[in-house]
Order: C-alpha cells, then structure tokens, then sequence
C-alpha cells in the first residue's frame, strides 16, 4: 500500500477560509498529505478583519490533541494562532510528550487586517516555551521584531534575526520572510551553520490574507513526506508565490490566496 502522509495543525478558524486551519488544511490537501486539526480559538474573521474571536477551553484542546495522536499520529505538526499563555504552555508540554520532531511554528501575532490574535504576555511565552521545540520558525519582519524586541529594517537585520533566533532561542531552522521590505520578496533561511536566502518578484496585490499560514503549512506538509527542510521551504516559497501571483479576486478587504495555483501550474 502507497503511505498515506500526515499533518496537524494546531490553530484558530477563518469562517472565509483564507486563513487559519481552513488555509492549513487546503495547503496540506494540495500537497498531497493528509490534513488534521485541532482548533484553539473560533474566530470571526473575513477579509475586512476579525470582528471577535472566542478561546477554546483548555481541556478541549488537549482532549482535541490527544485525540489525534492516540489514533493517527501526525508526520508533522504546525501551530498557528496560540492566543493566550495557558494555551502556549498546553501545547509546548504535548509536543513534548508526543515527542514531535517535525514541528513548524507560525508565529501568528497579528491579522492582515492588523487586528491583534495573540495576548502581550502570551508573546513572550511563544519565545520562551515553544522556540526551542522549533523545527523550523516562520516569522514575518513585525513577528520577528516582536520575538527578538528589535526593529528590522534591512537585509542584514534579516540575517542577524535568523542567526538570533537559532542561536540564542534553540530554534534549528529559523525563516525571516522579507515580504514586508521594497523590492523582491527575500526570505532569509539559517540552520546554524548555512545562510541561503529564497527570493521571487513581488506581486502588487492586496489579496495576501493567509500567506503566513499557507506558507507554514506547505513547509510542513513537505516535512511529513520526509523532505528535507530547505527542500521543504524552497517548495512552501514557490507553493506560495504561485498563491499570490494568479489572485482569485474575491473579497473585500485583504482577499485569500489561490491555493490550487501550485498545482494548476505543474
């Protein structure tokens, strides 16, 4: 029998399926893995911004998390929005106990529209609990500053935050996304010893809700299949400029990416 690969990802909901678990499970489909997931907060979102959002309980989410694992333990696992501390610590101590090695963290902090996802004090726990148990990080610039408490304005400071973020958090593969720097979009990937940066022409578009999360997903789906991890971010940035650049045009405010245009292009 052909294996069946897995994913899980741990995250909140986007009703107009840009974003969030309905982006993670789309990208996780379009790459051939199969897709699970467990959600932390039922938000109100659509392109226009997140009109409220509701925490899930604690024991929910590890009733949710036990529930895979103890049945169809996942090749991989990615987070996405943990809003609050009690959630963070939860899912740090089950990646631990489950012994996950392929994890991928999307450090989800604020939406497209601005709108805050995360607590203040639940960002810094993001830094101190789960950026060691990092397979790879996925920051944008405004995540990365929040992470490390520095501006970054420029390639260099992309360099010196990967660096950071592997050497003094733990991190084994940290991603600086430069999307939000003039010019191409340059992402910076470090895994203590080698630099590589992955860089594809910008598209001016306002339909980017849930690139953070297609691209978390993708490299974890890529992670599931064995694939290494330059591999898999290599592929997530091509998954994803392919997402932006042939735009489905719906919405009104910041609209989704295409997540089938990865394939429509092969």
């Amino acid at each position: 029998m052909k294996e069946v690969y897995t994913a899980l990802t741990i995250a909140g909901t986007d009703p107009s399926g840009g974003a969030g678990i309905q982006a993670d499970l789309k990208t996780f489909q379009e790459l051939e893995v199969y897709g699970m997931s467990v959600i932390t907060a039922v938000v109100s979102q659509n392109t226009m911004g997140v009109k409220m959002y509701l925490d899930m309980p604690l024991e929910l989410i590890e009733s949710q998390i036990d529930a895979v694992f103890e049945d169809i333990p996942p090749h991989a696992v990615k987070t996405g929005m943990l809003s609050r501390t009690p959630v963070i610590e939860l899912v740090a101590a089950k990646l631990k106990q489950y012994r996950v090695q392929h994890y991928v963290m999307d450090p989800v902090m604020v939406a497209k529209s601005g709108d805050p996802l995360v607590a203040e004090d639940a960002r810094r726990k993001l830094a101190e609990v789960l950026l060691p148990l990092c397979e790879v990080v996925t920051p944008n610039l405004p995540e990365a500053e929040v992470l490390l408490g520095r501006e970054i304005r420029d390639l260099p400071a992309m360099r010196d935050a990967a660096k950071r973020l592997v050497e003094e958090y733990g991190v084994k593969v940290a991603v600086v996304k430069g999307g939000h720097l003039d010019g191409e979009a340059r992402d910076v990937i470090y895994d203590g010893s080698v630099m590589e940066e992955l860089a594809a022409p910008k598209v001016k578009t306002p339909h980017t809700h849930g690139t953070g999360c297609t691209f978390s997903a993708a490299i974890t789906a890529q992670l599931a299949k064995g694939a290494s991890v330059f591999e898999s971010v290599a592929l997530a940035k091509e998954f994803i400029t392919c997402a932006v650049r042939d735009t489905l045009g719906i919405g009104k405010g910041h609209g989704p990416t295409n997540h089938w245009a990865y394939r429509q292009q092969r």
